[in-house]
């Protein structure tokens, strides 16, 4: 394999690239093809977050990919005596990612520059690997691949891919700490011959300019090719993670509606205080936790029709439950409530209680402990909850046969009429089959 001189590492500090291996080292023509969406999941499949780190190493294997290509570039032409500079099929390479880019949303300076400045890198390393060879000799290991035919098709694939990509991790550059881990894994990534720290720091320039700009979204879900779903991971039977898998009726809904759409489903991370926000900032285009019906929530969002019908009621210690059966009973001074923060729950318990005391506990994956545990004594929370975890747990009782409210769930959609008509009828005819409740069934079940 071709290596070069230690000089050579300092070509340009404009430089961007693509995957650690080329297509052709590994597989030869044949997956010079453009890549067709990713297939939609079944239910069956395991789901995960998409994580930052995903997403960021996602892109910077395609962007080493490009720059590893380029000495087979370079041999070809100078084989066939052609010049490294090439202003028409440049232009056109730009031009292209631009037109895929608008229906994904992503901002045609940003990706104008992303590109440039990949091309910018790859005529510095052309440019060094000939005046090397004319002044040393041609050296390429291997046979040298067709421009035309080969390298140029999985350019074009890579292209396609790189924006996906971009799309991907738009959202989360703007986090905190992603300056550092773009640090710590774009030396471990971006590897090929011509990458120096000056060249690093001019990708992380263009990516903390990423964006998602408004317009269509189910547009820019066909374009994407994936629909990403908001899920907080705490709240059984709904979305639960564990062991970094995630799991819930809401799941495996999010997996159905992603294959009704054609799309591949992509968790993201939420949270039920960040819920509204990370929709309005375009993190997701649709959320499924389990997430009740609010006038608050209708305010700022699209709501899909009902897939379950219940509502707020109070579990505690079997022992306990007699002496707080109403909450006007429970109410009282001595009375230890606990409460998630930032969802429906919580403004309940603020609303209606007045004399107990009220603790906030941050992991709603254990606030049943506490209860167990005798560190509170009563939580307002949805009724299929409380079946749940007294199913689970038969040291906690419900207080209460009936409600105290009436509650729907619902999915959260990104505001976009084409999208909320696809996910409303979608659920329309989920309920109408009864998936939603055989799921939960099974949930409460086991």
């Amino acid at each position: 394999m071709l290596r070069l001189a230690r000089p050579a590492r300092l070509i340009a500090c404009a430089l961007l690239a693509c995957a650690s291996i080329s297509a052709f080292a590994q597989t030869g023509p044949a997956a010079t093809t453009a890549p067709a969406a990713a297939p939609a999941a079944t239910p069956a499949a395991v789901s995960r977050y998409l994580t930052s780190e995903d997403a960021l190493s996602q892109l910077l294997a395609l962007v080493d990919e490009r720059l590893s290509l380029m000495p087979a570039v370079a041999a070809f032409k100078w084989q066939q005596s052609a010049p490294i500079i090439d202003p028409p099929r440049e232009q056109a390479v730009i031009d292209r990612a631009v037109k895929l880019a608008a229906p994904l949303g992503l901002p045609a300076k940003v990706v104008r520059v992303f590109f440039e400045l990949q091309i910018a890198g790859a005529r510095a390393l052309e440019t060094h690997l000939t005046n090397e060879w004319r002044a040393q000799g041609f050296r390429y290991q291997g046979p040298i691949p067709d421009l035309a035919k080969d390298i140029r098709p999985r350019l074009d694939a890579i292209t396609t891919e790189e924006l996906r990509a971009l799309y991907r991790l738009a959202p989360f550059v703007r986090e905190k700490g992603f300056d550092k881990m773009f640090a710590r894994e774009a030396p471990m990534r971006l590897h090929s011959d011509g990458w120096t720290a000056m060249s690093r720091d001019g990708l992380r320039t263009i990516l903390a300019q990423l964006r998602i700009e408004p317009g269509s979204a189910l547009v820019r879900l066909n374009a994407a090719g994936v629909i990403r779903i908001g899920t907080t991971g705490d709240y059984a039977p709904f979305s639960l993670e564990q062991e970094g898998r995630l799991s819930g009726v809401d799941i495996d809904l999010g997996r159905e509606l992603a294959h009704t759409l054609g799309l591949e489903p992509v968790f993201i991370r939420t949270s039920w205080k960040t819920l509204l926000s990370d929709l309005k900032a375009s993190r997701f285009d649709v959320a499924l936790s389990g997430i009740s019906a609010t006038p608050a929530r209708a305010a700022e969002a699209a709501l899909s029709p009902a897939y379950y019908n219940g509502g707020k009621t109070m579990i505690a210690r079997c022992a306990d439950a007699v002496k707080l059966g109403t909450l006007e009973v429970a109410d009282r001074q001595g009375i230890r409530f606990i409460v998630n923060p930032g969802g429906s729950n919580e403004q309940f318990a603020r609303e209606h209680l007045h004399a107990a005391a009220l603790r906030v506990y941050s992991d709603n994956r254990t606030i049943f402990d506490e209860l167990i545990a005798g560190r509170a004594d009563a939580m307002i929370t949805d009724d299929v909850e409380v079946a749940l975890q007294t199913h689970r747990h038969p040291e906690l009782c419900r207080t209460t046969p009936g409600t105290f409210t009436h509650d729907e769930k619902v999915a959260l959609i990104a505001r976009d009429p084409a999208l909320e008509a696809r996910v409303a009828g979608w659920m329309r005819s989920e309920a109408a089959l009864g998936v939603p409740q055989r799921l939960l069934d099974t949930a409460l079940s086991n």
